[in-house]
């Protein structure tokens, strides 16, 4: 289950509290506060705080930039271009606290943005509960061969049964380990930190964490894109629906200049010059390498 009986009745008490607040408040993210919403098979993303809006981001532009941005009329607009011209300081005027439940290796993963605050579940002091994540069929996929990162076609039939069965079993057989050495019924047995060594990476942590909107969105663009492991792709795109209620008109402008955008280079400009033109430009002509022009390729396409 994505949260535990304890869990939700926190939830619950802390949903049915109000309190006067002289700070600014988003309704739609007031909305969104304590609530669990399930990622994966036994995950969840939820908000526990946060702070600043749409108006905080413009309200540190302009004491920042002052005159620079009187001619931009709305707030809207300056937060466009302050996206479109990487201004990135009043975006950290924002912050975000989450409460996210995901497995062991997404974690690693995740906490290469070293830019957030982080506090996570101990397995020192606390015993892990027994949940593994353990992948939908259609998620089961061969190494890719063009991509040492990706995944290639899914598996079907004996064989993705077979890996799944590998899986559930082995994640079972080491959780099962894990409790006779840690000891139960009042036994004295191995010391929680080192017990914990022999757990698979799919088991679940847990962990707080506070991050600006600035990093956030850099979090975002890297792992809510396309060509992320699905796994972390997943909880950013969970995490996109709370910004986009959060601070509306930076997210716009974030999907528009980040996400639906492209970075070129002096190269790569200079063949879209020549292309328009009306010259036939070809990798050989381009000046970039076999990479760089299927990537620019890409963009085009």
């Amino acid at each position: 289950m994505p949260i535990s009986a304890d869990q939700q009745s926190e939830i619950d008490a802390l949903r049915e509290e109000t309190s006067q607040t002289l700070r600014a408040t988003v309704p739609g993210m007031e909305a969104h506060l304590y609530t669990a919403y399930p990622v994966l098979d036994h995950g969840f993303v939820r908000v526990i705080d946060y702070m600043g809006d749409d108006a905080a981001i413009c309200q540190a532009a302009r004491v920042s930039y002052g005159k620079g941005t009187k001619s931009v009329q709305n707030d809207e607009g300056l937060i466009r271009y302050l996206m479109r011209h990487w201004h990135s300081t009043p975006f950290e005027m924002c912050e975000l606290k989450l409460h996210v439940k995901l497995p062991v290796f997404v974690a690693r993963q995740w906490i290469r943005h070293r830019t957030a605050n982080v506090n996570e579940y101990s397995a020192r002091y606390s015993i892990l509960d027994r949940e593994f994540y353990i992948p939908a069929p259609e998620h089961l996929a061969a190494q890719s061969e063009v991509n040492n990162q990706g995944r290639g076609a899914a598996l079907e039939g004996a064989e993705a049964a077979r890996v799944l069965e590998y899986l559930k079993a082995d994640s079972a057989r080491a959780y099962d380990h894990y409790e006779e050495m840690i000891g139960q019924d009042g036994q004295q047995g191995l010391a929680r930190e080192l017990a914990r060594m022999n757990l698979p990476a799919n088991i679940y942590t847990q962990w707080y964490w506070k991050v600006d909107l600035h990093n956030l969105l850099h979090f975002l663009r890297l792992r809510a894109d396309a060509h992320a492991q699905y796994e972390i792709r997943v909880y950013a795109d969970e995490m996109c629906k709370l910004v986009a209620d959060w601070v509306p008109f930076a997210f716009r402008a974030f999907e528009d200049y980040r996400m639906g955008g492209a970075t070129l280079s002096a190269t790569a400009l200079d063949c879209i010059r020549r292309m328009i033109a009306g010259e036939s430009v070809t990798q050989e002509t381009s000046g970039m390498s076999k990479g760089e022009w299927r990537e620019f390729k890409g963009v085009l396409e």
